[in-house]
């Protein structure tokens, strides 16, 4: 904005996830595009597009009650871009939220002579969506009898490259953009280091992005991580807490679990306990940063850590993968606020 560099694209799944309800949005005015007249509650505007949408016949079994954060941050983004709204439709579910979701905001913006821009899919199976997406269009087009509305632009993300293209022009599928990040920039015999910013917490609000692909749902809240070693001085299992957890203790038994595999679990007694977070700048103006240490410091401790692991981590072909887990408390907090989260669907 500062250098009238213009503005494309969607925005992040942290956006999404940093709303917690439609109490949120204060400035709720939206101008028709015409400039005529305006819209004094928006929200209000989309919520009735909702509820229009819930009681269709078509939609019946469909979709039940979306998830109403994930509607306030497509309701502020629609206020903020009401020329360019592209929704990210997949941080909680697709089709029993997502979908709904933008058609509510997207009617409403329609009401005010508005032509919102479509969707981004960014995981699953982006066939399969796209043309479920691309379904609901048009019966919402045929429904409520709104021009083009079908035609609605869906664009699809998530570490494309020339295979997955292929795959999904064989599969058949609905998507009008392909938006190729990774592989378009780096090569890949010299591989990227796929590391994403999800959002965990604001204003000390627990926050998780959902996704049908178990790999992309993050873990919630601010954490602590420690290394538990065993006898033979080895790494056995890093181990995340949630930040007000007690530490694990030096030969004190305590229950590893995966974040989201109930069967896999493991008890441990650590020989040794290392903590590999630390907080160099807690995000307060008020308190100081403490100096990082120097480049060849920080590269030397890297190499400590890699001469620490088992050969078999770090054999090249087939190594054995070496665990992360969550303590107990923190696998049943993931799972209730996931449950809170997902929206229940409907079936007929």
């Amino acid at each position: 904005m500062l250098f009238g560099i213009p503005l494309r694209g969607t925005h992040s799944h942290a956006f999404v996830s940093s709303f917690m309800s439609l109490d949120e949005i204060t400035d709720k005015a939206l101008r028709s595009c015409n400039g005529s007249d305006t819209c004094e509650d928006f929200v209000k505007l989309v919520q009735t597009w909702l509820s229009k949408l819930q009681r269709t016949n078509s939609f019946r079994g469909v979709f039940g009650d979306t998830n109403q954060s994930e509607l306030a941050a497509f309701t502020s983004y629609a206020l903020a871009f009401p020329d360019n709204f592209l929704a990210l439709v997949d941080t909680y579910d697709v089709m029993r939220s997502g979908i709904p979701n933008f058609c509510a905001v997207a009617l409403a913006l329609s009401d005010l002579g508005y032509k919102p821009a479509g969707i981004r899919l960014d995981s699953g199976d982006l066939a399969y969506l796209s043309c479920e997406a691309r379904r609901f269009f048009c019966s919402v087009e045929k429904e409520f009898g709104v021009p083009g509305f079908g035609k609605m632009t869906i664009t699809a993300s998530n570490d494309l490259n020339e295979e997955t293209l292929d795959a999904l022009n064989k599969q058949g599928h609905e998507v009008d953009a392909f938006g190729i990040g990774t592989y378009l920039v780096t090569c890949y015999a010299q591989a990227a280091l796929g590391c994403v910013f999800k959002l965990v917490e604001i204003n000390k609000q627990p926050r998780i992005k959902l996704s049908e692909d178990v790999a992309k749902v993050s873990i919630p809240c601010k954490k602590r991580c420690y290394r538990l070693y065993g006898r033979e001085g080895y790494p056995l299992v890093d181990i995340m807490t949630g930040g007000n957890e007690p530490p694990p203790k030096v030969a004190e038994r305590i229950l590893c679990r995966h974040p989201f595999n109930e069967s896999k679990r493991a008890y441990v007694v650590p020989q040794r306990v290392e903590e590999l977070l630390k907080c160099y700048w807690p995000g307060s103006s008020g308190k100081a940063r403490e100096n990082l240490p120097p480049l060849k410091e920080i590269r030397s401790r890297c190499i400590q850590q890699l001469d620490q692991m088992r050969s078999d981590h770090m054999r090249r072909l087939n190594p054995t993968p070496y665990k992360v887990s969550v303590t107990a408390k923190l696998y049943d907090f993931i799972h209730f606020l996931w449950l809170n989260e997902a929206p229940v669907g409907e079936l007929e």
